[in-house]
Parts: C-alpha cells; structure tokens; sequence
C-alpha cells in the first residue's frame, strides 16, 4: 500500500544498495565461470562443476529476477503485465530454489571427498552421478515453481486477498504480488530450503569434526616423532601445513553455513508463519528478508571461490592479462624427495 511505499532518501539509498549487490553478483559469478573455463587445472575438479551451475544460477538470478524486483520496488509501481508478472515470480522461485539446491550439493561432495575413503569418494562421484546431481537442481525446482505457479495452485483460496493487494485505488498503482497458501507455503518452503539445510547442516558437523580428528592426529604423529635428546627441532612443515589446512577448512565451513543462514533462514521462517497468521507480515520486513536471500548470491563466489587458493590465483591470471607471476609452478621444478600416509582416508605428503 502507499502507506508502506519509500520516501525520496529511502529510494537514493535501496538503489545504490540494490545496484551494489547486482553488480557484486554478476561481476562475481562471471568471474568463477570463466576462471573455470579458462583454466586446466580447475576443470580437473569435480566439486567445481557444481560451483560452475552455482555460479550460473546466481548469474541468472541477479540478471532476471534482481532488476524487475528492484524496479518495482523503487517506482513503487509494476508495469509489465500480470502475465511477465507470473513469469519473474516462477522464475525467482525457480532460481533461488537451484541455488540452494547446489549448495547442498556442494555439501554432500565436500562429505564424501573429505570423511570417505578415496575409493568411496571415486565410485560415489562418478561423472554420471555428477550429471544427474546437476540435473536435479535444475528440474526439482521446476515443480514448485512454474508448475503451480502458471496453474495458480499457490493462489487457492486467498485470490480474493490477492487480488485486493495488487491494486492501489490511492495512487493508481499495480503491483507484482506473490502469496501461497497453506499447502504451498510449507511444501516449497521444506523443498526449497528445510531438506538442503538439515543435509548441509549434516554434511558439514561431520566434515568439521573430520578435520579436527585429522589435526589431532597429525599433533599426535609430530609428538611421537619428537627426538629423544630432548633438542628441539622445528615441527614437520608439511604436517604443519596440512594441519593449518584443515584448521582453516574447518572455520571456512562454519563461515560458510553461518552467511547462508543469515540469508535464507528469515525468509523462509516467514514464508511458513505468515499464512498462519493472516498474512499480517508488513511489506518492508517481506522486501528486507527477499533483498537478503538475494544477497546469498552475491556472496557465493566470495564463500565457494575467492576463499579458495587455486581459484584465487584465476582470477589474478584474468585480471592482470595472464602475468606469469601467478602462473603454477611447475611439479618438475620440486626436488624435495616425500612420501604419504593415509588417515582416515586423508592423505598427508611428508618429508
């Protein structure tokens, strides 16, 4: 209603805000796609086939769905038609819905890489599977998104409420408006996010206690080989570095499971009450908790990408026109003679 629309500062400050996060979100998410595309070594890795399809779901979210939804809110009017207007919200369902969908995806990898024997991780994570798993987080989202929404089964038994809300007899104003029911609020809502958040939740618990068992293994295997002269010598740096590793993967985890809460949990917490209790949720706390689910996507080159060194070094090699600097150096080139021990299906190289 006009009561809830933005004043003249209000509208200045949402459109920069709005501009910063689209721009974040394409600029981020291309990056990863081509550093992927342009880099050997990337392609080699399973997990990044499913950051590629994540960066091009965001892609697609900040490109199709970010500009209508803030044009709207800053005109406090929409003008493309009920028709566009069905299409955008499918298509916002449907996007956010993948994105999601492949982070849990990214989870389940991470699981099997990391707490499984390499046997295990080789025959779960066959290309094939690979495949289907991608697939999945593009066709599942299909059916709570474009289905019932073009057949209008999230609209059964409030179309008079809605169509109550789309029109402003004040200003002369049409919005853009997406209520569900009951049945659809709680089937998208579990479908969407509560199942991909109990598996990731999962997924990550036991990663992150896996790598605090492999850090305590590794203090244990530099204690038992500790010289008996009682000199001290400087710790195995490979050791060391592996366990510094697995420190940092650990905290990186909880970052990561941290923002995607942040993000995603106030809106659908709210896409569930709502329909409880009389659709009586106001319109600005809607648009706040939509705006940060839709930052969930301008953040996730930053938590699946920038914090990970070789995709890191892409992204100088992009920037700076392929300096050399940033190249690889290459394996002929060490001369350090090693040796590895496996632990619980965790590799660690020493000297």
């Amino acid at each position: 209603s006009s009561s809830e629309g933005f004043g003249v500062a209000e509208k200045i400050v949402l459109l920069t805000f709005i501009s910063a996060v689209i721009l974040m979100a394409i600029l981020g998410n291309l990056l990863v796609m081509v550093a992927v595309c342009r880099d050997r070594q990337l392609r080699k890795i399973k997990t990044n086939y499913f950051i590629v399809s994540l960066a091009f779901a965001d892609l697609l979210v900040s490109v199709l769905v970010m500009p209508f939804g803030a044009i709207e809110l800053v005109q406090d009017n929409w003008i493309y038609g009920e028709m566009f207007c069905l299409v955008r919200t499918s298509l916002d369902v449907l996007l956010t819905t993948a994105s999601i969908l492949h982070l849990c995806c990214i989870s389940l990898d991470r699981y099997y890489a990391i707490c499984c024997q390499p046997l295990v991780y080789r025959n779960k994570m066959t290309p094939l599977r690979i495949a289907v798993m991608l697939g999945g987080c593009w066709v599942i989202p299909t059916f709570i998104s474009f289905l019932p929404i073009m057949q209008g089964w999230n609209s059964i038994g409030i179309i008079d409420l809605i169509q109550q809300r789309q029109f402003n007899k004040a200003s002369n104003a049409t919005y853009c408006i997406f209520m569900v029911n009951k049945p659809y609020a709680i089937t998208c809502s579990v479908v969407a996010f509560y199942i991909p958040f109990l598996l990731m939740v999962l997924a990550y618990y036991r990663i992150y206690v896996t790598a605090r068992e492999h850090a305590r293994q590794i203090r244990m295997l530099q204690r038992a080989g500790a010289p008996t002269d009682g000199r001290q010598h400087p710790p195995d740096q490979h050791s060391t570095h592996r366990m510094k590793t697995e420190t940092k993967a650990a905290k990186t985890l909880c970052i990561i499971m941290g923002c995607f809460c942040l993000c995603w949990a106030p809106f659908f917490i709210t896409n569930i009450v709502d329909p409880f209790i009389n659709y009586t949720v106001p319109g600005k706390l809607w648009t706040a908790f939509l705006w940060l689910g839709y930052i969930n996507s301008g953040l996730n080159p930053f938590l699946y990408a920038f914090l990970n060194k070789s995709f890191r070094r892409a992204f100088l090699i992009i920037l700076c026109c392929g300096d050399e600097r940033y190249r690889r150096p290459s394996i002929l080139g060490q001369t350090v003679p090693c040796s590895t021990t496996t632990i619980n299906g965790s590799t660690h190289v020493l000297r």
